[in-house]
């Protein structure tokens, strides 16, 4: 049996930019679907940096995400419109003391 390419395959880490190899990686779909394979690309984590990542569930995250990226030119307009949306959403956090 031949080896399996995926092994000696490179990909980039989508948070650190690190090239590591596919089998040092870990799959991020960022639909939160993995299981469904069926024509997707899947983006890759590093797997320090998967440790990092927060594995709650996200719901609607992605979706807002996509949709704030897509209306603002810089990172400040995106932070301040996410805020403003977040809030918008859910309310205010408030501080516990």
């Amino acid at each position: 049996m031949w080896p399996s390419r995926r092994r000696s395959e490179r990909v980039t880490c989508l948070a650190c930019g690190e090239q590591v190899t596919r089998s040092a990686a870990r799959e991020y779909d960022k639909h939160g679907d993995r299981w469904d394979r069926e024509d997707k690309t899947f983006e890759h984590c590093c797997k320090a940096c998967h440790r990092e990542l927060c594995h709650l569930p996200r719901n609607e995250l992605e979706e807002l995400l996509v949709d704030l990226e897509a209306e603002t030119a810089n990172r400040e307009a995106f932070l301040a419109a996410y805020l403003t949306e977040v809030e918008r959403r859910y309310g205010t956090l408030e501080e516990e003391s």
